[in-house]
């Protein structure tokens, strides 16, 4: 009972979330996903509807750290990889979809991690 209110109350704020964010291809959208142990991020260009750049704590980049590293940090190693990876092919700027999820704990290290890594937002 009280798990189908939960997800209730987060598809809500997903919805809430989602009517305000929108990315094009200068201005990628950076949806977020966390799961229990993993968290995993795209960068979307809704205008062609196609994932521009996406990483995650599974990233063969980050595989020897991951035992090593908390989640909050590999959050922040998962942030600057992607960031990177938009940095490659020329994007500066995104815009943040933190989902269903609130701004505090993974998601938001993941954030500061790609602001570090110089994209803005």
């Amino acid at each position: 009972m009280a798990n189908k209110r939960i997800e209730k109350v987060r598809d809500k704020r997903k919805l809430r979330v989602r009517k305000k964010v929108a990315g094009s291809q200068a201005r990628p959208r950076l949806c977020v996903f966390r799961s229990a142990s993993h968290i995993y991020v795209q960068a979307i260009d809704d205008v062609s509807g196609r994932t521009i750049a996406a990483a995650s704590s599974l990233a063969k980049e980050l595989s020897g750290q991951g035992k090593s590293l908390k989640k909050t940090e590999m959050a922040k190693s998962v942030g600057m990889l992607v960031a990177r990876r938009l940095q490659e092919i020329g994007v500066a700027d995104a815009v943040f979809d933190r989902g269903r999820f609130l701004y505090h704990g993974r998601v938001k290290s993941l954030a500061d991690g790609a602001r570090e890594a110089g994209l803005n937002f």
